[in-house]
């Protein structure tokens, strides 16, 4: 048995004991130290059949710890690895990282890099896995002197995580964002421009004044349509989110006219080389102390309330989860 966050159909959320399997083949059992708060663990704790497919489910898609034991076959982790995984099903599919313990698929598991503790990468957690693979994708069409990159979405997860990020390699970045008092606080973490989101959110013109020579969106709907339509020739755009609308209003004018590339983001299937790839890259193009500065710790029983407050757009930057609280 062990504590965790157990929602279901039949009853709120809540805090409880929950049985813990043997890892079975291709499995890992990790003592979890850290998980976090994502949009996704919200709409899990609402039970929305979009994310949870596991009646009852143990929230989190994040899960950070150490490797307790193995089942079957040949493991690509040993016990006693510090591990971080991000999707592969957690919270969604398969009990997640809301919990002291779980057994998780042992062939997403990343070894974290030495100078990474385990807060440090359940801050990062899913949203600055996503903005990392996001800055991955995008700096194959666009480089820091290009001109301006647009982040939707800026005050999230995602959106704080992925501004240090193109900060840090030399973009200039501008946020967008419906909590234009985070102003100074997106600013420290590097974005040069901050706009209110008003500007982008209503659909306009199948294609706009030139703006952007990229952006990373995590809004979609009208948002995405509009940030395309003001992308500059030969421009990229990455997508991973649909907190506005999983509707696309546009036309192929953007991809035709200007050679603008839309590039999809998904961090739940991504491989194990990319994974790898994505946290090494993490673990020196970030840092912790601007990630600090916009993280919280909650332990299990708060997390609960912050899973609504996300999905409602009132939580600026990471909120980490402490398991043993």
């Amino acid at each position: 048995m062990t504590r965790a966050v157990l929602v279901s159909s039949s009853a709120s959320p809540a805090v409880t004991e929950v049985d813990v399997p043997d890892p079975a083949e291709g499995e890992a059992l990790v003592d979890v130290t850290y998980s976090s708060v994502n949009y996704k663990d919200g709409l899990a704790l609402a039970m929305n059949p979009g994310v949870a497919r596991l009646d009852p489910l143990v929230p989190g898609i994040d899960v950070v710890g150490t490797v307790s034991a193995l089942g079957p076959g040949v493991h690509d982790v040993a016990i006693g690895d510090r591990v971080v995984l991000n999707g592969a099903g957690l919270g969604e599919t398969r009990h997640g990282g809301w919990a002291a313990h779980t057994v998780v698929p042992s062939g997403s598991l990343v070894v974290l890099p030495e100078d990474v503790d385990d807060a440090f990468a359940a801050a990062i957690g899913t949203a600055g896995f996503t903005a990392m693979l996001s800055v991955l994708a995008l700096e194959r069409f666009v480089a820091p002197g290009d001109g301006p990159v647009l982040v939707t979405g800026a005050s999230g997860g995602v959106g704080t995580v992925t501004i240090a990020l193109l900060a840090a390699r030399g973009y200039a970045v501008t946020a967008s964002t419906g909590r234009v008092a985070n102003d100074a606080s997106l600013r420290a973490l590097g974005a040069t421009d901050v706009v209110d989101r008003t500007e982008l959110s209503d659909l306009g013109k199948p294609l706009q004044r030139a703006r952007w020579a990229g952006a990373v969106d995590s809004v979609g709907g009208a948002t995405l349509a509009n940030v395309l339509s003001s992308t500059r020739w030969g421009g990229a755009v990455t997508a991973c989110g649909l907190a506005q609308d999983s509707e696309l209003p546009t036309t192929v004018m953007p991809f035709i006219l200007r050679a603008v590339s839309l590039l999809g983001i998904n961090s739940v299937d991504a491989p194990l080389a990319l994974r790898r790839q994505a946290w090494e890259r993490l673990s020196t193009d970030l840092d912790p102390v601007l990630l600090a500065g916009v993280t919280r710790t909650v332990g299990l029983e708060e997390a609960i309330t912050v899973g609504g407050e996300v999905v409602a757009g009132n939580v600026h930057g990471r909120t980490v989860v402490a398991v043993d609280r």
